[in-house]
């Protein structure tokens, strides 16, 4: 057919297609052995979307572009070698790290204190090599397979035709997928704008491994608690200090260490055991769900500490690349689906933004010597010299140790290929953490500033079937806000989750829930 023809089916919207034209199979499942098995390389395209996606803005970093950096260290205060045999979480171990904290949407000049998560990314710098955790400054996220990142992404960026950014594709998205829920209530609470990187909290968010001694393996969720304490400005104060400083949080952490203030957060993490997430409550490696501390106490690990600015910000912080594909022995990833495709997209983006040698700059390059057999390409800094360039070799070059290696397997069931949802656990509910946040976890105050945030997002050239919708989306997460948020938008005809606004808007959100 060709851009002129009329469509088969003049009642769909088209057929997604790759770059080359051909239908594309989903948009939002990756293909996965089984409903919890591991995505596969051939995928091409799923692969396809980061590829393009990585290599959309040069040179800034298509997400995370504004950022602040620091360097310091982290201290181990507590044993948790019956846990893990990671030599730099050894007990009293104290090991350098540089942070790069970020607004996550926003441009180079964008203003610090707009609402948007906060990346929260760390480099180890280990005596196994480099350790990379990256995270956010809330534990869950908007999706929970690779393959819907890239279009989150971009409903948060600009429009193709006007250059801007609009609240109305980012409702279009948020009330389609409906896993979005619980990040999208903490992002319109007072917690989507921090008063400063110093008192936010950091998290890894996903589910990661641990292994120890003896060749067990738990899942671990990591949480950097801010000493600082938490503090947030309100939607008010966000804006007024966007227009005063839009450098505020970069100046910020930049004042505070000159001054000495040294600020600090304390590693808790969450232990589960690795048979309990077979029949769990709920799939522990949702991305979109936090473990109840209930079931899973955090246990106290050591303290991150930064006490040194970056010399030369462009070559410290903007050079900086991370990676979770970064792991050392006693470390290791989880069936999370988000988590493997950023194995491959983090390290995919750094060699089109920085380069294929960007681990050769000082700020990536590890603490330890590095045998590798990659070799040339622009920017080679470091060589091998005589050394043979391939393997096998019998000229003494060096050779693959797995006993030395990050184990990164764990037994899976056999399942066939194909494009799955996470396998459905007794309590999976894309609404149900979200609505005790707002119930349970909030207070009055928070949940005033939550609809008043919400109102004013959804206020700005935001349609009025979209405003139903919102409403629709609200009123399965809890219906009293759902109500209120009606109110607020001029709405207030009934918002609940059996009748809200619009009955039209409700099913949509309804059978986009059901789907998930």
């Amino acid at each position: 057919m060709s851009n002129g023809d009329a469509p088969a089916h003049a009642d769909r919207p088209p057929a997604t297609t790759t770059d080359s034209g051909i239908p594309a199979p989903s948009d939002e499942y990756s293909l996965t052995v089984g409903p919890s098995g591991p995505i596969a390389l051939h995928d091409h395209y799923v692969v396809q979307k980061m590829q393009h996606f990585n290599r959309e803005r040069v040179p800034e970093r298509v997400v995370h572009a504004k950022g602040s950096g620091a360097h310091g260290f982290f201290e181990v205060t507590e044993d948790v070698s019956q846990f893990t045999k990671a030599g730099f979480l050894a007990i009293g171990k104290r090991t350098p790290v540089f942070a790069r904290f970020s607004t996550v949407a926003g441009e180079q000049g964008f203003p610090d204190t707009v609402r948007d998560p906060r990346g929260f990314a760390l480099k180890f710098y280990t005596d196994d090599g480099n350790f990379d955790l990256v995270g956010n400054n809330t534990p869950v996220f908007f999706v929970r397979d690779p393959s819907k990142f890239q279009d989150f992404i971009h409903s948060q960026k600009r429009l193709a035709d006007t250059g801007m950014r609009s609240n109305q594709m980012q409702w279009d998205f948020w009330t389609l997928s409906p896993e979005s829920a619980h990040q999208v209530t903490i992002l319109m609470s007072d917690r989507g704008t921090p008063r400063t990187y110093r008192h936010m909290n950091g998290y890894s968010s996903h589910t990661y491994s641990w292994v120890n001694t003896d060749g067990e393996r738990f899942w671990v969720k990591y949480h950097f608690k801010t000493v600082q304490g938490a503090e947030n400005f309100t939607d008010e104060q966000a804006g007024a200090m966007a227009g005063e400083d839009p450098d505020f949080h970069r100046r910020d952490l930049r004042q505070a260490i000159a001054d000495g203030g040294s600020p600090e957060w304390r590693l808790e993490v969450q232990i589960m055991p690795f048979a309990d997430a077979a029949d769990y409550r709920f799939n522990p490696f949702d991305l979109t769900k936090v473990w109840p501390h209930g079931d899973y106490p955090p246990i106290t690990v050591g303290r991150l500490v930064l006490d040194r600015n970056p010399a030369n910000f462009f070559a410290e912080v903007e050079q900086a690349g991370f990676s979770p594909a970064n792991l050392v022995p006693g470390t290791g990833l989880s069936p999370d689906k988000m988590l493997m495709g950023r194995i491959f997209s983090y390290h995919d983006t750094h060699l089109h933004r920085i380069g294929p040698n960007y681990e050769q700059l000082p700020i990536n390059a590890p603490r330890v010597p590095v045998h590798s057999y990659n070799k040339d390409a622009q920017m080679t800094y470091h060589h091998s010299g005589a050394q043979p360039v391939y393997a096998p070799n019998s000229a003494g070059g060096p050779q693959a140790d797995a006993e030395r290696a990050p184990d990164l397997g764990w037994p899976v069931e056999s399942g066939e290929l194909g494009r799955y949802a996470y396998d459905k656990h007794a309590e999976d509910d894309d609404f149900g953490q979200a609505g005790t946040l707002v119930r349970e976890v909030m207070s009055d105050l928070d949940r005033e500033h939550l609809v008043a945030n919400i109102v004013a997002h959804a206020s700005d050239e935001v349609a009025d079937d979209m405003q139903q919708r919102v409403i629709a989306y609200w009123a399965k997460v809890d219906p009293q806000i759902a109500a209120e948020v009606a109110v607020g938008l001029g709405k207030d005809n009934g918002a609940s989750p059996d009748g809200p606004a619009s009955a039209e808007a409700a099913a949509l959100v309804s059978a986009r829930a059901n789907r998930a």
